[in-house]
C-alpha cells in the first residue's frame, strides 16, 4: 500500500473562483489562518450570528438538531442559512429534499434555497456515492470556500452543522470565522455525554461560547401502551450541564415524526410543528437565542 498522502479531488469547477475581495491567493489565506488563534477570527460579513452544531460522536442527531434549530428560526422570521460542514457525511441535502447542483453568479455561489432556508452543503457538488477521503488542508480550503465564496447575503443566523468528533473541520472554521457560540447535541446515554464533554472542552480552549447542551432522543411515548421507554436512557446532558455549569437547552423525545418528515425531506419543525419534537426543537432555538443575546448583552456592558 503506498504511503503518498491522499490529495483530494482537482477542486471543484463551481467552487474555483477567486474570492471577490482583495488579499492574498487562498492557499495563503489558509496559511494565515492557520497561525490564527481563534479568539482573533473575523466576524463574517453581512452575517449577525454564527452558530456551530456539534457533538463529541456519531449518531446523536446533531444533524437533525441542525436541521430544526434552523428551520425554527425561519418560522420566527429570522433570515437563516445553514452550512453542511460535515464534509464526511452530508445529510443536509436528504433532510431538506433537495439534490441539485447551486448556480455560480459572477465569481460567487449561489446557495440553493429550501423551506426558507438558504443551504450550502459539500453534498449538492459530489455525487452521492463519492466518499471525501481528504486531510486537514483540504479540508479548511473546502470550508473556507463555503464562507467566502458563497453568496449568502444578510442573514440573522448562520448554523454550522459541524462534523462529530474535535478534529480539523472544527479548529479551521473557529479560525477562518468568528463563532458567536456552540450548541452541544448528545442522547442520554454515558457514552454519548462523554463525548459531548470532551467537545465542550474543545470549545472553551478555543474561546468560543458554548450556548449550552441539546439532549435528543430522550424517551419515546409508545402509541400503543401510552408507556414512556427511555430507550437511551435519561437525563444525562442535563445532569452533564449542571455539573460543569453550562445551559442545559432542552430535550427532544424520540418518535416518529422526526423519522418520518426526514425521509421526505421536511425539518420537523415546519412539516409537523404540533408534533412533540417539533415543540422540543422550537424551545431549543428559544433558548439557544436567548443565551446569545446574553451574551452579546454581556460583551456590550465590557
Amino acid at each position: 500500500m503506498s504511503d503518498t498522502p491522499a490529495r483530494g479531488p482537482r477542486p471543484l469547477p463551481i467552487m474555483d473562483p477567486a474570492p471577490k475581495r482583495p488579499g492574498p491567493p487562498p492557499k495563503a489565506d489558509d496559511r494565515e489562518a492557520a497561525r490564527r488563534h481563534p479568539s482573533q477570527a473575523p466576524p463574517m460579513a453581512g452575517v449577525r450570528r454564527v452558530v456551530a452544531v456539534s457533538s463529541g460522536k456519531g449518531g446523536v442527531g446533531k444533524s437533525t438538531i441542525s436541521t430544526n434549530l434552523a428551520a425554527s428560526w425561519t418560522r420566527q422570521g429570522y433570515r437563516v442559512g445553514l452550512l453542511d460542514a460535515d464534509i464526511y457525511g452530508p445529510d443536509i441535502p436528504t433532510m431538506f429534499g433537495i439534490q441539485q447542483k447551486p448556480r455560480i453568479d459572477g465569481e460567487e455561489v449561489v446557495p440553493l434555497e429550501a423551506h426558507g432556508v438558504k443551504l450550502m452543503s459539500i453534498g449538492f457538488l459530489i455525487e452521492e456515492d463519492a466518499p471525501a477521503i481528504w486531510r486537514g488542508p483540504i479540508i479548511m480550503g473546502v470550508i473556507r470556500q463555503f464562507l467566502q465564496q458563497v453568496a449568502w447575503g444578510e442573514l440573522d443566523y448562520l448554523v454550522i452543522d459541524m462534523p462529530p468528533g474535535t478534529g480539523d473541520a472544527q479548529l479551521s472554521l473557529c479560525q477562518l470565522v468568528r463563532v458567536d457560540g456552540a450548541v452541544m447535541v448528545t442522547t442520554p446515554q454515558d457514552v454519548a455525554v462523554g463525548g459531548v464533554l470532551r467537545g465542550i472542552r474543545m470549545f472553551e480552549k478555543l474561546e468560543v461560547p458554548v450556548l449550552g447542551i441539546a439532549e435528543n432522543m430522550r424517551g419515546f411515548a409508545c402509541p400503543g401502551c401510552g408507556t414512556t421507554h427511555d430507550i437511551f436512557g435519561s437525563g444525562g446532558g442535563e445532569r452533564l450541564a449542571a455539573s460543569i455549569d453550562v445551559p442545559f437547552l432542552g430535550s427532544v423525545p424520540l418518535g416518529v415524526a422526526v423519522r418520518e418528515e426526514g425521509d421526505r425531506g421536511v425539518p420537523t419543525s415546519l412539516g409537523r410543528p404540533d408534533a412533540p419534537e417539533a415543540r422540543a426543537f422550537g424551545l431549543i432555538a428559544q433558548a439557544a437565542a436567548a443565551r446569545l443575546g446574553a451574551l452579546e448583552a454581556e460583551r456590550e456592558r465590557v
